[in-house]
């Protein structure tokens, strides 16, 4: 699901999270990947350049 919001970053949450709100989202801005709580969305996001995310994605699948 993507959630749009005033800055401008569509957020998205895996679509193997479940309701029980215990998940992290994930949005896009220029070449960084954001991450951040679904339980404390106003408490800031961590930021993490485009080229590593791809390799943790990789070193992951």
């Amino acid at each position: 699901m993507n959630v749009p919001e005033s800055d401008g970053i569509a957020w998205r949450t895996s679509s193997y999270s479940g309701n029980g709100g215990s998940c992290v989202e994930v949005g896009h801005r220029s070449d960084q990947i954001l991450v951040r709580d679904t339980k404390d969305r106003p408490g800031g996001s961590l930021t993490i350049p485009g080229a590593p995310w791809q390799a943790l994605l990789t070193h992951l699948r």
